[in-house]
């Protein structure tokens, strides 16, 4: 087996259909053997029935019944992922020709690079914050307040349009390498939600890997932000413990860790 996916779904019947089918079309002149895990944490509407309807491709539903949020689900689809390659996806996510081809070669032509990452996209064109620095407490305020005045700087800046390593990625869209991934471990679990991207990430740098951000190819990520607004649901609850015990893990708070970019 070429490639896993890793797609976790909590309530997703508006998404994971249309992310179903884009795997299946971009991929469906490619030269890639390819499985999809699925980790569904307990949803109530109607995405189960709709992973089950699916027709063509070769999935394998976890079924959980509740919650666990990012890290423990994706770690169960992880463990049983036979691809040499791993990509996990965000159910919201939709996948463009070439882009996980792409990416696979980037892995093989790189020495040490454990992270590809493409371009994300929001559903009208317009640029994502894909990629960033490690966070600091002034770093994760101000991404807060200004991230749409972030985006539009970045939309136009020559760094963020070509190939370049970066910090790290959020982990809407990543593509690892499987043996990479049994040399560093699994996602920490003491982390239910976030920051658990830029927690492997550190991981991945610490560990002598690299990470790459591709923005020649690109996908659409329907994000749904659940933790930028005020409200105190349990979403930010999570984030915000999940970002302290970040801090306290690696022992800093306003001075991130620096690597060297090849």
């Amino acid at each position: 087996m070429d490639l896993s996916f890793v797609i976790l779904t909590w309530n997703s019947e508006k998404y994971i259909s249309k992310c179903l089918s884009s795997i299946v079309i971009s991929l469906e002149s490619s030269y890639l053997s390819y499985e999809v895990l699925i980790v569904d944490n307990g949803s109530q509407d109607n995405t189960v029935n709709l992973i089950e309807a699916q027709k063509g491709i070769n999935i394998r539903l976890i079924k959980l019944d509740r919650n666990t949020g990012t890290t423990y689900s994706r770690n169960l689809a992880i463990q049983r992922a036979m691809g040499e390659f791993i990509c996990i996806m965000d159910s919201d996510v939709e996948l463009q020709s070439g882009t996980i081809e792409k990416l696979i070669t980037n892995l093989k032509e790189t020495c040490l690079l454990g992270i590809a990452v493409p371009k994300l996209i929001y559903p009208d064109g317009r640029r994502q914050k894909t990629t960033d620095h490690f966070p600091t407490i002034h770093r994760k305020i101000i991404r807060y307040f200004f991230l749409r005045q972030i985006e539009k700087i970045e939309e136009t800046d020559r760094k963020s349009n070509t190939v370049h390593e970066v910090d790290y990625a959020i982990s809407a869209l990543w593509v690892l390498q499987k043996d990479m991934i049994n040399k560093i471990g699994s996602l920490d679990e003491n982390i239910t939600y976030s920051p658990e991207d830029a927690d492997y990430c550190l991981r991945v740098w610490n560990a002598g890997y690299h990470i790459l951000y591709n923005p020649e190819v690109f996908a659409v990520h329907h994000t749904q932000e659940i933790t930028r607004n005020f409200n105190c649901n349990k979403a930010t609850v999570e984030h915000i413990k999940g970002l302290f015990y970040y801090f306290r893990k690696h022992r800093y708070y306003f001075r991130a860790p620096v690597f060297k970019y090849k």
